[in-house]
Formats: structure tokens, C-alpha cells, sequence
């Protein structure tokens, strides 16, 4: 049997190739949207793809199941009561899939969407213990599927949490201890709260460990999965619907225009963004007036999608060699808007001066000494909720970034703005997207609130307003 997980670390996403070695048959479950991994192993192997398997309806990215299909041929599978825009196989509880010695059986797993399915995997198929479960966003290492992402299509997350309820404890926690489980996410991904560092586990250790699983009434559990979800990003409503469309198929290979300085103002005139995909300090030494900064070192895809619009037309500013990742990355999310990419920026911005601007940053006893010269100010934190429990610089106004771009009316962009995150990653994005909007003097936090947390209590209290 072969049972292997693709994990894409900038999403957050695990997808799977579960195949038979001796009948040379294939499963694969929950693609990205780039497929060349999958079809290299799956020749590597000997094996054909003949099922792409979705778990449901996926909102964080773009799944690859319409670029699998159209290059092997394989039937696009969901479960019930899923309706799509293409051919699809609704797969019924309790069906099975024979591959030949493995076998896939469908569970029925609502709660996270009404369609949810976890495939149990067994490596033959009279074994009376599976050998795995491919869980979807049902139950997560260490969490559990949030209930909440459908509150749009009238669907109350309370009552997806009671469907989540007894899909966990009346079928997955039913199967063995020794039953490894495979999530299609990990830690960092907003489709649940706190999830794991590890990839997998068995059904044993969740029942120990996940708080989620623990026992608790019905009614105590849907309290606590409905209670404290972190914003969902802007683009997760885009993806949902868009994850049911037939549409354009991605082609990772292709080539993406470079464009001269000219042709980059002409598509800005027109409303198109320039995402300049650099590092901070490379952004902050010297960008082009009104560009957008999301570097690609961090979660890029995601954290581009919570300041652009699926619509919106994109110039890229990278670095050398890094324009087709940055093309690829931003379609792994929808996002299918890149026009071209600035030639040589660094020369062009030399070349061109008077386009040029710096970014402003200023470090924690900077802050400090302002806020405690009585300089007016605003401080904006652009952390989740759940960060923001655990302390923050006082006197400031929370808008996490995923919910700033429609929220920017509540700025007030001519005040000097000094904008912070945990390390310093999204407080840039924020501030480049304040200068974008008109804000006339903001400075984002290098280190972001850890390097406040670490600064002398005495450089806090003298900037702390008494009473």
C-alpha cells in the first residue's frame, strides 16, 4: 500500500495518495491546485489515478480536483448532499472503494460542512483494523473542525456543532486506538483554533490528548467550538463558492509577463494592486508609491487574500527567480489576477526616483519614548482575539488583518499610526495597506508586540497614561 501525505506548509494543507501497489490503482485526496507532485509519484510508482477524493468543499484554498481530472481522467468524488457546477460522484456512507488490496471506506462526517466525509483506510480489505483514517477538516491533531465557516448559507453554527458532536464521538472515536489519523491541516490554518505541529496521530492519542474530545455534555461542546473562532480570512467565502465552480485550470508552468515601469502605472491608474512580494526590510528601503507588501516567506497566499480581492488585478514585485512561486502561491488561493511582474526592480526604482517611497519603522523604545512624550497617536493591533488575551501595548485599538481592509473606515488615517502584530510580518502588510489608503504618517513595530513585551518595565510604565 502506499499511503503518502503532501503537506504544503505556507496553508497549512494535507492532502493525500493513497494507491495499491500490486493492481497499480490510486485515490488522490484533497489536492492543491498544483498538481505536478501527485501524477510525478504516482508514475514514480506505478500507479494511475483513477479518484480525486474531496472531503467537502473546501474554503481555505483552491483544490486541484478540476487539473487532476482533466489530466488523468479521474472521477471528482464528494459526498452527500454536495452539488457542483461539474460531473461530480456523490459517494454514500458506508461505500467502499476497492483499489484492489486496499480499501477506502466513506464515512459520513458533518459538522464542519454538511457534506463531510473521512475515508477509513484499510491496507486489506478483511483487516478487522484500519489502518488509517483520512479525517478531513472533521477532527484535527489536537482540535477539531470549526462549525462556523457556513453561518452565509444559513446554515447556524450550532447546529453544524451538534452534527460535529456525534460525527465524532458516534464514528470516528468508534474505530481502534491504533487507527492513525491524517487531518487535511495543521497548525497555523484557520479552519480550526489550535492545532497540532504534528501531521498525524492515531484515534488513541486524540482520545487522550485533544481537548475537544474530552468527555462533556453535548450542549458544553457546541458552547466551546462556536465560542472563539478566530476571523475566517475574506478569501474563505470566494474559495467555498469557487471550489463548487467549473473554472479556468491552472497551468503552473506558464509564463508570467515582465513588464516595464510604465506598463506597471498604466495597470495601477486602472485600479490593479502592485503586490511587492520582498521582505519587510527590503520593502521598507525603498517600494513603489501605493504598493502592497506581503512577503513570500511567510504565509503569503493566505495573508495576500486577506488584503486583495479575488477580482483584483496584480502586478508582482520579487525578488529574482521567485515570480512563477509567487504566481503559483497567490492561484493555490483563487487568486488568478497577475498581470506581469515589474523588470529588475531594484533598478527601476532607482531609475525612478520620484515613484519611490520608504516605509517607516520604528522600534519598541521608540514607541515607548513617544507614547510617554504625550505625542498623539494611535496604536493599531492587527492580532487575532486569541493573541490578544495574552496581552498587548496599552491604549490600542484591535482590527485583526484578516477583517482591515473593510474595517479601514474605522481608522483615522490622517493621525500618525503606529501598527503592530506578534513578530512584525503582518503589522507591514497593514501598514502598506494604510499608505495604499491615504494614511499620511504610520510606522509599523519591528519585532512586533514581543519585542514590547520584552522591553524594560520601566520604558512601559512611563509610556503607560496613568489611571
Amino acid at each position: 500500500m502506499i499511503l503518502q501525505q503532501y503537506f504544503l506548509a505556507c496553508l497549512s494543507h494535507a492532502s493525500y495518495l493513497v494507491g495499491d501497489e500490486r493492481s497499480g490503482r490510486a485515490i488522490v485526496v484533497d489536492p492543491q491546485r498544483d498538481v505536478s507532485a501527485y501524477l510525478a509519484d504516482a508514475q514514480a510508482h506505478g500507479l494511475r489515478i483513477e479518484k480525486v477524493v474531496e472531503t467537502h468543499f473546501h474554503a481555505d484554498f483552491l483544490s486541484g480536483h478540476l487539473e487532476l481530472a482533466a489530466r488523468t481522467g479521474a472521477e471528482i468524488c464528494y459526498g452527500e448532499p454536495a452539488q457542483a457546477d461539474f460531473p461530480i460522484r456523490v459517494l454514500r456512507d458506508g461505500e467502499r472503494i476497492d483499489l484492489g488490496d486496499v480499501q477506502v471506506e466513506v464515512w459520513a462526517t458533518p459538522g464542519h460542512t454538511p457534506e463531510s466525509i473521512s475515508l477509513v483506510v484499510r491496507e486489506h480489505a478483511g483487516d478487522e483494523e484500519p489502518y488509517a483514517v483520512l479525517t478531513g477538516d472533521t477532527l484535527f491533531i489536537g482540535d477539531v473542525g470549526r462549525p462556523d465557516l457556513l453561518a452565509a448559507a444559513d446554515l447556524a453554527p450550532a447546529d453544524m456543532a451538534r452534527s460535529l458532536y456525534h460525527s465524532l464521538h458516534d464514528r470516528l472515536l468508534t474505530l481502534p486506538d491504533s487507527t492513525r489519523v491524517y487531518p487535511a491541516h495543521g497548525a497555523g490554518s484557520a479552519c480550526g483554533r489550535s492545532l497540532s505541529t504534528e501531521t498525524e496521530s492515531t484515534i488513541g492519542a486524540q482520545r487522550r490528548l485533544n481537548y475537544a474530545l474530552q468527555p462533556m455534555r453535548e450542549d458544553d461542546f457546541v458552547a466551546m467550538v462556536t465560542e472563539g473562532q478566530p476571523p475566517a480570512p475574506p478569501y474563505f467565502a470566494f474559495d467555498a463558492v469557487r471550489n463548487r465552480q467549473a473554472r479556468p485550470l491552472l497551468d503552473e508552468n506558464a509564463t508570467v509577463p515582465q513588464l516595464d515601469m510604465e506598463q506597471v502605472l498604466d495597470h495601477q491608474a486602472l485600479g490593479g494592486v502592485v503586490l511587492d512580494t520582498r521582505a519587510p526590510n527590503d520593502f521598507a528601503a525603498g517600494h513603489l508609491r501605493g504598493a502592497v507588501n506581503v512577503g513570500l516567506e511567510g504565509r503569503f497566499a493566505e495573508y495576500a487574500g486577506d488584503v486583495l480581492r479575488p477580482d483584483q488585478s496584480v502586478v508582482l514585485v520579487a525578488d529574482e527567480g521567485r515570480v512563477q512561486e509567487a504566481t503559483v502561491r497567490l492561484a493555490r488561493v483563487g487568486f488568478d489576477g497577475v498581470l506581469g511582474s515589474l523588470r529588475e526592480p531594484v533598478k527601476a526604482f532607482v531609475a525612478s526616483p520620484e515613484l519611490t517611497e520608504r516605509s517607516s519603522r520604528i522600534t519598541a523604545a521608540e514607541l515607548a519614548e513617544r507614547m510617554a512624550s504625550g505625542m498623539a497617536l494611535t496604536l493599531l493591533d492587527v492580532r487575532n482575539p486569541g493573541e490578544v488575551e495574552g496581552g498587548g501595548v496599552p491604549g490600542a485599538v484591535n482590527i485583526p488583518l484578516p477583517q482591515l481592509a473593510r474595517r479601514l473606515d474605522e481608522v483615522e488615517l490622517s493621525r500618525p499610526l503606529v501598527v503592530y502584530c506578534a513578530s512584525g510580518y503582518r503589522s507591514m502588510i497593514a501598514a502598506s495597506l494604510l499608505r495604499r489608503h491615504g494614511a499620511d504618517d504610520v510606522s509599523d513595530l519591528l519585532g512586533g508586540y514581543e519585542a514590547w513585551r520584552i522591553l524594560p518595565s520601566r520604558a512601559q510604565d512611563a509610556a503607560t497614561p496613568a489611571g
